[in-house]
């Protein structure tokens, strides 16, 4: 690690610290578990719970719920400017501490009060491929019938972020829920340009060439929506459309006489057996899923027609207070006339394989897995450990043939967790791999 990285984590770590030990005087509580779900559990953040605290002095803006015959009451009101409470900020201008105060109450459940619950950080940013940077990211919560008080709410996340090498990514991803309780739009957009290293576009030249570099532009849009057919059950549609072009290429017989520009659109479906208590932040549940892709030669530049099958399972636990344990296994199986572009990439989505380099390995197919524990430190705090590990390869038939036999790549990591929304948590993550380590910042649970 060197100091650059270290001073980042030292002064995100600092950053948190200065907001949690600000908030919550002691006549004050946040109120975090204020939902129910229609099967009995309650849908909140338990990872992040806050018992009530002090006296009630509720005033005629405040809020309070029942849930599981237990009163929760957030003993702010809606007026307060908290941040005056706060002597540094004394002299800080009416519209800073009206922000700061939007940070401090930020977790607190507001779709019910107004149409749509919004929160914005400016914060520098860090990652292995792009260096240093700035970046903005939004974050709301909202409800498409604000008079439900069972369903959790639908969100929706964009950012933008931009380095000193020339580096940008435009993101914008959500979950509408519809009231129905029955259907759900889930949906990400991705725009960016980004200068990376290049070894290669299957695992033998990943593992064999010398590094070179090459200028990547995507536009990547990927959209499901899903219908409840029974209790636990969804079936539904998917559509993903890619458009990518490689420019300045060090080294073009890299590609193995493969175009450096491809556009691809590929429809499919999606079955899922879903039993978490909250998409965002799950505590328990299991969720299983698989989702066939058909990508038509006639709706793209690819050479060929392609298939694509993706198969997710993910299980979490409570083991005490405050503590879960989450699992994922990922697959994914590309047949063998996949343009490079669409190949599987180790950390390419920051959800696995934390702290590798974005295409430093790539194949056709991918086998991923990893079990994290997450726990509660304090309040809106809290902190991760995973440990993990993927293989890439052409084809499965490898797994039969000794001499080609896919490569294990091993991964584990540690990462702090922040209640930045309700049941929305800010995560900064350090991982580690085989010769290399890299650090993370996101919105949202890995998975």
């Amino acid at each position: 690690m060197n100091k650059a990285r270290v001073a980042i984590l030292s002064v995100f770590i600092l950053m948190i610290h200065v907001v949690v030990s600000a908030v919550n005087p002691s006549d004050t509580t946040i109120v975090v578990d204020t939902q129910v779900s229609d099967a009995g559990n309650i849908i909140t953040n338990p990872y992040f719970k806050i018992p009530p605290v002090g006296k009630d002095k509720r005033l005629p803006g405040d809020s309070a719920t029942v849930t599981k015959g237990r009163m929760s009451v957030d003993f702010i009101s809606r007026e307060t400017n908290y941040a005056d409470s706060i002597g540094l900020l004394y002299w800080a201008p009416q519209w800073a501490r009206r922000y700061l105060s939007t940070l401090i109450r930020g977790n607190v459940d507001r779709t019910h009060e107004k149409p749509i619950d919004m929160s914005f950080a400016i914060t520098p940013s860090y990652t292995r491929e792009a260096g240093f940077g700035i970046g903005g990211a939004l974050t709301a919560l909202y409800r498409v019938d604000r008079r439900d008080s069972v369903m959790q709410p639908s969100d929706v996340f964009m950012s933008i972020n931009a380095s000193l090498n020339g580096f940008y990514v435009l993101t914008l991803k959500g979950n509408n829920l519809f009231p129905d309780r029955r259907s759900r739009l889930s949906y990400k957009i991705e725009l960016y340009r980004k200068r990376l290293d290049f070894w290669g576009i299957n695992s033998e030249q990943t593992a064999n060439n010398p590094k070179s570099r090459y200028d990547r532009r995507q536009i990547d849009l990927q959209a499901d929506y899903i219908y409840k057919l029974s209790r636990n059950f969804y079936a539904g549609l998917c559509l993903h459309a890619d458009y990518t072009d490689a420019r300045d290429i060090q080294n073009p017989e890299y590609m193995l006489g493969e175009r450096r520009q491809y556009y691809v659109t590929g429809v499919g479906a999606s079955f899922e057996f879903d039993t978490r208590d909250n998409l965002l932040t799950p505590t328990r549940g299991l969720h299983l899923a698989y989702r066939p892709m058909f990508f038509w030669k006639a709706l793209g530049s690819a050479p060929a027609s392609f298939f694509n099958h993706t198969f997710i399972a993910n299980t979490y636990f409570r083991l005490w207070r405050g503590a879960v344990l989450a699992y994922d296994l990922y697959a994914s199986f590309n047949t063998s006339h996949t343009p490079w572009t669409m190949r599987e990439m180790i950390a390419s989505d920051g959800i696995r394989m934390r702290g590798y380099y974005m295409g430093s390995y790539i194949d056709n197919c991918q086998i991923a897995s990893q079990l994290e524990y997450r726990q509660n430190i304090y309040r809106r705090l809290g902190a991760t450990a995973w440990i993990g590990g993927a293989a890439l390869f052409a084809a499965p038939r490898e797994f039969r043939r000794e001499d080609i036999k896919p490569e294990w790549l091993p991964n584990f990591g540690i990462g702090l967790r922040f209640e930045f929304k309700h049941n929305v948590n800010a995560r900064i993550d350090y991982g580690f791999g085989r010769h290399t380590s890299g650090i993370l910042f996101a919105i949202g649970e890995a998975f």
